[in-house]
């Protein structure tokens, strides 16, 4: 066998313009506004649900009232953690965006393509394959 086919990593860079800058920021800020309205959200969401599971007897609660309790401040809890590790990831690239200068290359992602290999062929040059991107139009092909 002197050739097979194989599925090869890409990596897309974007090149930052004014235009993609905005873009990025705008949608950070859009996802910190989302996240901050789900957090006033799960509270109201936990005084209620509390309020509903409320110790018949609030004085001496039964060992599965105070179970439930328990299970229900977890659950809030940990809900609230993922949105406010959130906010502060997106608060975190939202300021390294805006430090960012225009032209300088962004990884946006990966994507796969087919190659032929044979036998011979420098396998680093075909793995480092990259395809930089201005304004969504395609500008190089690097290898």
């Amino acid at each position: 066998m002197d050739s097979i086919s194989l599925k090869v990593p890409v990596t897309i860079k974007a090149k930052l313009t004014e235009k993609l800058k905005t873009k990025i920021l705008t949608e950070l800020e859009e996802g910190i506004k989302r996240a901050e309205l789900e957090l006033q959200q799960l509270d109201i969401q936990e005084k209620r649900v509390m309020q509903e599971n409320q110790p018949a007897n609030p004085e001496q609660p039964t060992l599965e009232e105070v179970q439930r309790f328990q299970s229900i401040q977890a659950h809030f809890g940990q809900e609230r953690q993922k949105r406010l590790e959130f906010r502060e990831e997106s608060n975190a690239r939202k300021e390294e965006m805006e430090k960012m200068v225009i032209g300088a290359e962004i990884v946006q992602g990966t994507l796969e393509h087919q190659v032929e290999v044979h036998v011979g062929d420098d396998m680093r040059e075909i793995m480092n394959v990259e395809v930089l991107v201005e304004d969504d139009k395609i500008i190089a092909i690097r290898g």
